[in-house]
């Protein structure tokens, strides 16, 4: 019975407790909110107003203002392209990018100096060019594009995926498989660039130069008899060629 009565006077003890504690929250909560509506009565007493959230809207451009910029672009864009035909590539380069600062968006300008950039030697920012252009068009040459510029900076791996994107797009063009296969064997992807390639030189039959990376990744893979047959249609394109018979000789003591 004790035991009983010392249990319940706990539990009793712990409610009030619970009571108390409960309470005194909600003092302190009434008294916050109390203070919040003086400080609210007191702003509007010295005349001070809620200021409302407004959004900004940003203005269109007038047909007539849309018209002259792009008389503008193209006016500018025939300058570079006549700088560019003289050879004058900083001043090509520069009405470029005077153009994009009339129209950023302007995506064919974006696409000509990107071109610019790989075709001058500057790999890194034809990379970049053509990234942020592919986030906006999904063009083949551009695929293509990125990956030539991956490959001369030696990034082989990133070369690869994107012309493996171009072919995606384009899988008739023997080119597109080339350059693929090219990339293939950089990376030393042998097993992947030998069918590309074998591919491509079916339509690029007199494609020397592609029958020559042929040969040489089918002896990395150690098809001798594959690449003793490719050395021998090089023989029959370059009859005189003195390296090819080397190989052809040397591949028949295998």
């Amino acid at each position: 019975m004790t035991y009983v009565l010392v249990l319940l006077g706990s539990l009793f003890g712990i409610c009030a407790l619970l009571g108390a504690r409960l309470l005194l929250r909600n003092r302190e909560v009434r008294r916050f909110v109390r203070s919040i509506r003086q400080r609210f009565d007191s702003a509007e007493e010295r005349g001070a107003q809620l200021v409302e959230e407004t959004k900004i809207v940003k203005t269109k451009k007038s047909p007539r203002t849309s018209a002259i910029e792009l008389q503008q672009v193209r006016s500018l864009v025939r300058l570079a392209e006549k700088a560019l035909a003289q050879n004058r590539i900083e001043e090509a380069e520069r009405l470029f990018i005077q153009a994009l600062t009339i129209q950023p968006l302007a995506f064919d300008v974006q696409a000509q100096i990107a071109k610019l950039y790989l075709t001058t030697e500057r790999e890194s920012k034809a990379e970049a060019m053509y990234k942020e252009l592919l986030q906006h068009r999904d063009d083949v040459s551009f695929h293509s594009n990125l990956g030539l510029a991956y490959y001369r900076q030696s990034k082989y791996v990133d070369a690869c995926h994107a012309y493996q994107e171009a072919l995606n797009r384009d899988p008739q063009t023997p080119d597109r498989s080339a350059a693929l296969g090219r990339a293939c064997i950089a990376a030393q992807r042998f097993e992947e660039a030998a069918p590309l390639l074998e591919k491509a030189s079916v339509r690029l039959s007199r494609d020397t130069s592609l029958l020559h990376l042929l040969a040489e990744c089918y002896l990395q893979l150690g098809h001798t008899d594959k690449a003793e047959e490719t050395y021998r249609r090089i023989n029959k394109l370059e009859p005189y060629d003195e390296a090819v018979k080397a190989k052809l000789s040397e591949l028949a003591k295998v």
